[in-house]
């Protein structure tokens, strides 16, 4: 579990807070092997013995004060009694996990009979979208070899297929069945069968180690309907034949009903080339288009929110439902993917989008996806000392009907992050604590699947069945804080990766409400607040007088260095497709893409996602300067043959117009700079392209796009104005306003 703050030691009181003008909160990774400083947890069992408090409920850790026979909550000061059992293991000097570190990890008990624990077994439905061509046919095909691969075996596979019906195959057989059940064109039309009614759920399941080869001979059935298919199953209309909505709804419940019992949990993988456009929950995507300059709405608002509940309300079935869907769209046609989100989102799932089927990745993401560790069935819970206080939550959860700051969440992997506003409690703030420090406790509840071989017998290899076991498990970190004794000390103590991350999920929050612009201007004010505090602070202790001339105007944070790259920061986020206008040729769809990465991606994948990092070398074999601007002036200047660009879902290698002739080109494989490539695709969440063009050869226009520090700025408030220099004009000249 990783959890960085903003700011590492926090505002004494409101007051201190105002007057900083920061941001307050912290970013958490819960599934993380290991915390922020790279320690792992310390294991245990008996989760379920750690004492609580009376009052916030919160665990007791190694800040609390202990006496022999009670300890006082180091989150609320209350001091609760110790149990029998707990004096006694609490006795011995490390005889349990909470009294030895504050980072554990403890199992728990499981519900239920030991049988249905152990038939727990991992379940993946792919449904695929068959109105679509034969290149997206080929390119799912190769995506689900991929994650057959991937998956370990003892799971159980189902394919599924969407069009005017569902197709439901059983492959346990010699050879592959597929039964159809219609779906009806009316919005509020149901199924006329029952998927169970049309086969039952231990067929359409078939054990991956034993059916492998059938599924892979199902696979290879799969085709687009034909035009007489479609006329004769769609009622005569050629168009209507995606029922996505309505075919999702019915796998969600099929699944549903041996929830808890043949699996914990279920995944759905929806493989799509265009908006669901038949039966309910189809999207109506004729809101995309020039429409808007005759009816006078405002684009960038209009396509943001969801243009109907159907999906938001599938999500908490699903939820309900243990079942985990991730949403693959392979199209450059307006899908309408604000209102597809929530499905994936809220239920733990992913969201990618694909532009064409050319250059997809889509085999290695999804094999990357299962072959990674992940958390299901998963609760978190932040609790805070009782000077200061949750606000809002961000990240893809399903919150708590009842409990407040309670998420829930499906399916969690490694690099899934969640980030919390903090503010104070009451006016004192923590004026009133002496030895005491402010504390943070997260709280993550999770369940895993452990294979576990049962050996029937030691005579025959084939009479070995592996069976899992869910494992119910309870992380606990807890954290303490120093307090800030001046606005200067807050600044120096600044997380600026963590602040980009809350930023980022304000401006969405604030994009999805209000529209793109009231996003930048959030960002643009806050930036100008943020130079105007530091400034007073600034003169306050240099015994400077305020003055109207620019020069005199510090926006580069001269004397703060943990401050410095944030005006970059914030001048790159404009520049970022999330902050651009709709009429500046964002795609709609490609904004909501980039919500969903963006809003699960931890803070130092963030900061490439949106500054991304240039890296020169001197040969193929030798780094030169790990951080260059991202400017044409730093190509020039540095002199150097190669550049690495990494912006995350992308890596350009450049070489000059001056790189000698005889370098390599491509990158060797056996290179320092092919090695860090590979390096950088296995850490990450996504597979990222990568580029290689040669100056003066090749257009290199896929890598200058990415020098921003010296391409225009547009925007309402920032029009007229060009690069990151006279972003900061403008940016000087609002600070003045500011400031009269």
């Amino acid at each position: 579990m990783a959890v960085r703050a903003t700011v590492s030691r926090f505002p004494a009181d409101p007051d201190a807070l105002d007057s900083s003008g920061m941001l307050w909160g912290a970013a958490v990774t819960p599934f993380a092997a290991t915390d922020e400083n790279g320690n792992s947890p310390i294991y245990g069992s008996n989760g379920h013995l750690i004492p609580r408090c009376d009052s916030c409920w919160g665990y007791y850790n190694t800040y609390c004060e202990q006496e022999r026979w009670a300890w006082t909550c180091s989150l609320c000061g209350t001091l609760n009694a110790l149990s029998t059992d707990a004096i006694a293991r609490y006795s011995l000097p490390n005889s349990a996990p909470e009294n030895i570190s504050s980072f554990i990890d403890l199992e728990l008990p499981l519900e239920g009979s030991e049988e249905e624990d152990i038939q727990a077994r991992p379940v993946y439905v792919a449904a695929v979208d068959l109105a679509s061509s034969e290149e997206f046919i080929e390119l799912t095909k190769s995506a689900l070899l991929a994650a057959l691969e991937a998956l370990a075996p003892g799971s159980l596979f189902g394919l599924a297929t969407i069009s005017h019906k569902i197709g439901l195959y059983d492959v346990q057989g010699p050879i592959p069945v597929v039964k159809n059940v219609f779906i009806p064109p009316d919005d509020d039309g149901t199924l006329p069968v029952e998927l169970e009614d049309a086969m039952p759920l231990f067929s359409f399941l078939a054990p991956v180690e034993t059916c492998k080869d059938r599924i892979v001979s199902a696979l290879e059935t799969l085709r687009p309907p034909t035009s007489w298919e479609r006329n004769t199953g769609a009622g005569g209309m050629l168009l209507g034949v995606r029922g996505f909505g309505l075919a999702m709804e019915a796998l969600i419940r099929y699944l549903g009903s041996e929830y808890g019992s043949t699996f914990a949990l279920g995944r759905i993988f929806g493989f799509l080339s265009g908006p669901p456009d038949y039966g309910p929950g189809q999207l109506d995507t004729r809101r995309y288009g020039e429409q808007y300059a005759s009816k006078g709405e405002d684009a960038d608002r209009a396509l943001l929110p969801e243009q109907t509940p159907f999906y938001k309300d599938l999500a908490s079935v699903a939820v309900q439902s243990g079942v985990c869907v991730d949403i693959f769209v392979v199209t450059d046609e307006y899908t309408d993917l604000a209102s597809l989100k929530f499905l994936s989102t809220e239920s733990g799932g992913s969201m990618f989008l694909y532009p064409s089927t050319d250059d997809s990745t889509l085999p290695q993401d999804i094999y990357r996806m299962l072959t990674r560790p992940y958390a299901f069935n998963c609760v978190m819970r932040l609790r805070t000392s009782s000077e200061f206080k949750v606000g809002n939550s961000y990240g893809h959860f399903f919150p708590d009907p009842q409990y407040e700051n309670v998420q829930h969440i499906i399916c969690c992997d490694s690099y899934a992050t969640y980030a919390f506003d903090f503010g104070f409690a009451n006016d004192t703030g923590f004026s009133g604590r002496t030895a005491e420090l402010p504390v943070l406790q997260f709280a993550f509840q999770y369940s895993v699947v452990v294979p576990q071989q049962d050996i029937l017998s030691s005579l025959s290899d084939l009479s070995r069945r592996l069976k899992y076991t869910v494992k119910r498990r309870l992380r606990i970190r807890t954290m303490q804080y120093g307090i800030a004794n001046s606005i200067n000390e807050i600044y120096d103590n600044v997380d600026p990766e963590v602040v980009l991350l809350t930023l980022v999920h304000k401006v969405i929050l604030a994009s999805l409400n209000e529209g793109v612009q009231e996003g930048r201007m959030l960002l643009h004010d806050w930036l100008v607040i943020l130079i105007a505090t530091y400034n007073d602070v600034y003169r306050a202790v240099h015994h400077e007088y305020p003055s109207s001339a620019s020069s005199l105007i510090d926006v580069t944070f001269a004397h703060c260095p943990r401050l410095q790259s944030l005006p970059r920061l914030v001048f790159a986020l404009l520049r970022n497709p999330l902050m651009r206008f709709h009429v500046e040729g964002v795609h709609p769809d490609y904004r909501i893409y980039i919500q969903c990465l963006f809003s699960k991606l931890e803070p130092s994948s963030l900061h490439s996602a949106i500054y991304p990092t240039l890296t020169s070398y001197a040969d193929l074999d030798k780094q030169a300067y790990p951080h260059h601007s991202l400017s044409r002036a730093a190509l020039l200047t540095s002199g150097r043959p190669i550049f690495l660009l990494d912006a995350f879902t992308t890596l350009v290698v450049y070489y000059s117009s001056t790189a000698d002739p005889m370098l390599p080109y491509p990158p060797p494989h056996d290179c320092l700079l092919r090695k860090t490539i590979n390096k950088l695709k296995q850490e990450r969440c996504i597979t990222p392209r990568l580029l290689s063009v040669r100056g003066g050869q090749d257009d290199t226009t896929s890598f200058e796009n990415y020098l921003i520090e010296e391409q225009d700025v547009d925007g309402s408030r920032l029009t007229g104005f060009t690069g990151f220099v006279s972003f900061l004009e403008e940016i000087t000249q609002s600070v003045l306003e500011y400031m009269k």
